[in-house]
């Protein structure tokens, strides 16, 4: 909970940026022009435009209490540790047959007024808990062979045999934001353009995990929710082509991950904060006139 408030605190001071005023807002068109007031322009940002966007991201999370419950168990790891795992650089990442393969970044806006859009995306993170660490654990198992591996309330995850922890097909974050932009410079063939914002969504992992050596749980299942803010540095290229860098924060919180093949009550809970860097390519365009 102490995450979720800090979490939630900030996300809040972030938000009021976004809600406020057109008034208030931070201006900083024309500071850089070549045309002093650059509204008139604004290729990207007027009110009626759209942008479709695809990039890669690397991700860090803090680390989290995993909680498992089932029939004969209940008990929790503490303080585990975790990392993304981002493909080698291969054709996959421009591949049409395995783009989704590493880790993604799907945005699709739409400018609900001049430099304030509604944007749907998708987040596709990998996140991988570190096998070679010890845990401190609490709680009961009722299989003496598996209690056994927690004796002194510690677990060595290096004998996968206990258990095997991914969200690898993703930890993907469906999520629903709004961005406020601003023009930063803009000439003939160039804008550059600074956003903020928020947002919000559920959690859709396919979460790969092998528990007391049972077959792998490994299906897409909605597990949680997650909230974040973001801002980018966005590059428009003749009108319409765009390169992004973007930053985004966040908390996440997973409830409901299933750790069994089949329909069994079973299940784990965990909690913690991301950190995400991700850049890629987009295209923005004018729907109507």
């Amino acid at each position: 909970m102490k995450k979720f408030f800090k979490v939630f605190v900030f996300l809040f001071i972030g938000l009021n940026f976004v809600f406020a005023q057109e008034k208030d807002s931070v201006d900083l068109s024309g500071l850089m022009s070549d045309h002093g007031d650059v509204s008139f322009k604004n290729t990207l940002s007027r009110k009626g435009q759209m942008f479709v966007f695809w990039g890669w991201n690397r991700a860090a999370f803090t680390k989290s209490d995993i909680r498992f419950k089932g029939s004969a168990y209940d008990f929790t790891l503490e303080n585990v540790v975790a990392h993304d795992r981002p493909s080698p650089l291969s054709w996959d990442y421009i591949n049409p047959g395995d783009i989704s393969t590493p880790q993604f970044n799907f945005r699709l806006g739409y400018f609900i007024k001049d430099s304030l859009a509604l944007v749907i995306a998708q987040d596709h993170m990998k996140y991988v808990m570190d096998q070679n660490q010890t845990v401190d654990f609490s709680g009961n198992i009722s299989d003496p062979v598996y209690a056994a591996m927690a004796e002194n309330g510690t677990v060595d995850l290096r004998d996968k045999e206990f258990l095997t922890f991914e969200h690898t097909d993703g930890l993907n974050y469906v999520n629903l934001g709004l961005e406020k932009y601003n023009s930063l410079y803009s000439s003939k063939n160039i804008d550059i353009v600074w956003s903020y914002g928020g947002g919000t969504g559920v959690m859709f992992p396919k979460s790969n995990i092998k528990l007391f050596g049972n077959e792998r749980s490994d299906r897409f299942h909605v597990a949680g929710f997650g909230l974040d803010a973001r801002t980018n540095i966005n590059f428009v290229f003749w009108n319409h082509w765009m390169a992004r860098i973007e930053a985004k924060a966040g908390y996440i919180n997973m409830f409901d991950i299933k750790t069994t093949l089949n329909n069994q009550p079973d299940k784990a809970m965990q909690d913690f904060v991301f950190g995400q860097i991700n850049f890629g390519v987009g295209y923005t365009f004018k729907i109507k006139k």
